[in-house]
């Protein structure tokens, strides 16, 4: 466990950095309250008695140094993360510590893995972006389904939410996406990223019980497109979304997520379906939970806590699946994520 390390949370006073200081907190590290709103700042660090709380601008490396001095590893929870992701890499690499991020923003992941592997790898720093519901679980569950496979034909990943408030960050970082890809959208075939001006397709997709088959928005891409191909030999990488989910996250007046037991998670549940198909083989892991965003701090708060006690399986910049025993590190957040592997 944590044993009092400081873990520096860039965005805490976000929706999802709120979740991570808490879980950071019950799991003995004392973290370090930083972002690029001092006001905001101050107002959390009210509600969190004993946390330093320390202002930094993205366009101030000085800034970034003093919120992340005396601390094992810094978590980045502020979207857009195309602004942020690379300055706070910046400073953890002055720093010698661990990164860790939650971005689900599929560019400003290719973005950490094109500008930093090399540079992290000579360092022997650990760089772990997208370390969240979005592109970490994901990838998390494709490696634990593929076991001993070292390649496969093609892998889905199939969201089943419940339903999708989102928060303002969110639309924030899907307005960055939208803007980047010039009115694009993308999916990963053929070993590459390809962007497309046609509809996605709707289909149906076979989720098991509870939730059963349900209409999805095929091509729904996601993070995961980055953090499995990454390391895996997969030239087909497809994420589907429930067609009412996707309904709701792009509805300008759909509301944010509200508060619905006493750890602030919402009542929104989510299921996550993972096939993998190799010759007229497939193999598939199934998690089923609770509040997207509640449950990327376990997530991250696993990461972090194996990367500073040594239990990654290498350096640089390196996906969930890369760098953690997948099955392992998913049985340990049973407390979280319920885990099906059928093989």
């Amino acid at each position: 466990m944590g044993s009092g390390l400081k873990v520096t949370v860039f965005g805490a006073y976000g929706h999802t950095g709120r979740f991570v200081v808490a879980e950071l907190r019950d799991r003995g590290f004392v973290p370090v309250l930083s972002g690029r709103d001092a006001d905001k700042l101050k107002v959390l660090a009210v509600s969190e008695p004993g946390l330093d709380a320390r202002p930094a601008s993205v366009d101030d490396p000085a800034s970034l140094d003093r919120a992340l001095a005396g601390a094992a590893a810094v978590i980045n929870c502020a979207g857009p993360f195309a602004t942020t992701a690379a300055p706070v890499i910046e400073a953890a690499l002055r720093a010698g510590i661990p990164y860790v991020d939650v971005a689900a923003e599929i560019e400003a992941n290719v973005d950490t893995f094109a500008h930093f592997a090399d540079r992290a790898r000579a360092a022997g720093a650990v760089v772990v972006p997208a370390m969240a519901f979005y592109g970490g679980l994901g990838d998390l569950l494709t490696t634990a389904a593929m076991g001993d496979w070292t390649a496969a034909d093609e892998a889905h990943i199939a969201y089943g939410l419940s339903s999708w408030h989102p928060t303002a960050g969110t639309r924030a970082a899907g307005a960055v996406s939208r803007q980047r890809r010039d009115g694009r959208r993308v999916r990963y075939a053929n070993g590459r990223l390809e962007y497309r001006h046609d509809d996605p397709p709707t289909l149906e997709w076979p989720f098991p019980d509870p939730m059963g088959p349900r209409a999805v928005i095929g091509e729904f891409t996601m993070a995961d497109v980055v953090t499995v191909p990454s390391h895996l030999s997969i030239p087909e990488v497809r994420t589907y979304m429930t067609s009412e989910a996707a309904r709701e996250v792009s509805a300008p007046d759909t509301p944010p997520p509200a508060a619905a037991d006493e750890r602030g998670r919402s009542a929104q549940t989510f299921l996550v379906d993972v096939v993998v198909r190799s010759g007229g083989s497939e193999r598939r892991a199934v998690a089923q939970g609770r509040d997207i965003y509640a449950v990327t701090a376990p997530l991250v708060g696993e990461a972090v806590d194996r990367v500073l006690t040594g239990r990654t399986r290498t350096v640089g910049v390196a996906s969930a699946g890369e760098i953690f025993d997948a099955p392992d590190f998913l049985r340990a957040l049973s407390s979280y994520i319920s885990l099906e592997l059928r093989r």
